[in-house]
């Protein structure tokens, strides 16, 4: 598949995303199918070829045009510094050429609610680019990703068929939630795809097993998620760079919890009526809680600040930090 330039370089200062078009797959190949198609049946497949050929096989290929800054996301995720670490690494060596980004696939292996998925989306907009999530913990058959046979009542593409022909990048993040959870009821085997989508030379060719069409998949942005290792195959953990993500510590707790109440506040009209810091008690009280959990605690701790006319929020305006099973354990 070609792609060629559509935005040149910008100098470093502008830190706007350097865009190419690249083709995701080849309107020949399309137009075979289409031909072939008997007059009757299959709508939902010739819908899918005409929507090929209509939207077009273009899509944009982003990359940032400088090395960004990234103290913030280190800051916002600071028991994600190694992660964060390949991402620069990884930019840095797409500055001294014309093709795109490549980042080897990532596994964020640690307990949930720790920000596994948030870091997945915070990595697609550094990057500029589109995210798709695929839940593997509700997956039941092995045809999610890779689409299923058209000769299937009700069958339809895979979710990369969806992310980069129905979507606008060639490059976009796909995570795969809960890799670990992946049922092994299915009749077919889940992962399946993987093990050819994880490899650059035959994600290159992707055949979805709904349109029958190859897609180039070859610079999709792979990051996995588990809780736990074994239950994921050796040759795929074999395919990607593993990283053991912490709980993290009081202290960390703490700057993740101040980060997020001064972006709740700035992100709404009514934040102006609070203070602009949460007090040292407050931050301790959220400190206990699982990062998932402190959006909710303190979209509460508002609401309930707000009903008392305060501007402030109090430790009694939250939920009970040490009720149920939002507390989790911190690194020492």
């Amino acid at each position: 598949m070609q792609s060629r330039s559509l935005v040149p370089q910008t100098s470093p200062g502008l830190k706007l995303p350097i865009a190419n078009l690249r083709s995701v797959f080849r309107p020949h190949d399309v137009e075979r199918k289409l031909a072939k198609l008997p007059a009757r049946d299959h709508e939902n497949l010739r819908a899918t070829y005409e929507r090929m050929l209509e939207r077009g096989p273009e899509r944009f290929q982003v990359k940032p045009s400088g090395i960004p800054e990234m103290a913030a996301l280190y800051e916002q995720l600071p028991n994600f510094a190694e992660a964060l670490d390949d991402i620069k690494r990884h930019v840095a060596l797409s500055q001294d050429a014309v093709d795109g980004i490549e980042i080897t696939p990532m596994l964020l292996l640690g307990p949930p609610g720790i920000g596994k998925t948030h870091f997945a989306r915070q990595l697609a907009d550094l990057l500029g680019t589109g995210m798709s999530l695929v839940p593997m913990s509700s997956m039941t058959a092995g045809w999610l990703l890779s689409g299923a046979s058209s000769q299937w009542k009700g069958a339809k593409p895979g979710k990369v068929f969806e992310a980069l022909v129905d979507g606008q990048y060639a490059n976009p993040v796909l995570v795969v939630d809960e890799i670990d959870k992946a049922s092994a009821d299915a009749q077919y085997d889940p992962l399946g795809a993987l093990y050819g989508l994880l490899e650059h030379d035959t994600a290159g060719a992707f055949m979805d097993e709904f349109a029958e069409i190859a897609i180039d998949a070859s610079q999709v942005i792979w990051i996995m998620t588990a809780n736990d290792e074994r239950c994921i195959p050796e040759p795929i953990l074999n395919r990607m760079n593993v990283f053991e993500i912490d709980a993290p510590t009081h202290e960390q707790a703490r700057t993740i919890a101040r980060n997020l109440y001064k972006s709740i506040r700035e992100d709404h009209g009514w934040g102006r009526r609070f203070d602009e810091e949460p007090g040292d008690d407050v931050l301790d009280c959220l400190a206990e809680l699982a990062p998932r959990e402190m959006r909710r605690a303190l979209m509460t701790g508002f609401g309930n600040a707000r009903l008392s006319h305060r501007e402030c929020i109090a430790t009694d305006d939250l939920p009970k930090c040490n009720a149920g099973k939002t507390k989790m354990g911190f690194v020492q």
